[in-house]
């Protein structure tokens, strides 16, 4: 019995370590995204511990800049949670994605592996996914360094927020977008991705000039859903 506790307390050790390593080029490209929102947010006139609070209790990069973006003062509690509501709606799909591939986990693991489910930890899993067996020590190595650099680059960025201004004249909103940039092309697969990519691009564009708010986020989503969908039926088809 001993032996068989060391065997897997090194395993998880292990997979912890490798989980972290694995982590690391994201952690890179989140923090100038982290000290942007909460630049942003300072700009917005939050102070740097509500602004760390909603980094750490949200923990949702998309839905934090749209929140952002419409903030006024006194702020709209309801257009803010529906519009983060909507960016956020794509978690039901990564959760779908990801979850029959837990089978490592326990049901209380999975949950809570599901609460810290973003963009980016969901894209490295699916990678790890095609390889190996997911194992929750791999994952904690992701999350948890992950989301400790989102949460104090949050801070960071609100505290300095009002030394540096504006960040799209320092260039630095362009982070949050080359982070997807650069996961989208850890998934092409030719062709049906580039008509996804444009669906949901011209969707998104038209429905954001036309209506404007938060709509963009649901119409690109549901555009690139549908062109996925029938690109998939025409493969079954053709075998």
């Amino acid at each position: 019995m001993t032996v068989n506790n060391g065997v897997a307390g090194s395993a998880a050790a292990d997979g912890l370590v490798a989980g972290i390593r694995a982590a690391l080029p994201l952690i890179v490209a989140v923090v100038p995204v982290g000290l942007v929102f909460g630049a942003v947010s300072a700009g917005k006139g939050l102070s740097a511990l509500e602004a760390t609070l909603m980094s750490a209790l949200v923990f949702a990069g998309g839905s934090q800049f749209v929140a952002m973006d419409i903030w006024t003062h006194p702020a709209s509690w309801a257009g803010v949670g529906f519009a983060a509501l909507l960016v956020n709606v794509r978690h039901v799909l990564l959760s779908a994605s990801i979850g029959p591939k837990m089978g490592a986990f326990s049901s209380l693991q999975k949950y809570v592996s599901m609460l810290f489910l973003a963009d980016e930890i969901w894209a490295l899993a699916e990678m790890k996914a095609r390889a190996a067996r997911l194992t929750p020590a791999w994952f904690a190595g992701i999350v948890v360094p992950f989301y400790a650099a989102w949460v104090l680059s949050s801070l960071l960025g609100a505290m300095a927020g009002a030394f540096m201004g504006d960040p799209a004249l320092l260039g630095l909103d362009f982070a949050f977008p080359a982070v997807f940039i650069v996961l989208i092309m850890n998934f092409w697969q030719g062709r049906r991705t580039g008509a996804v990519l444009l669906a949901s691009a011209v969707a998104a564009v038209a429905v954001k000039s036309l209506f404007g708010g938060a709509w963009y986020i649901a119409a690109g989503a549901l555009a690139g859903l549908a062109v996925a969908a029938v690109a998939g039926a025409r493969e079954e088809k053709a075998q």
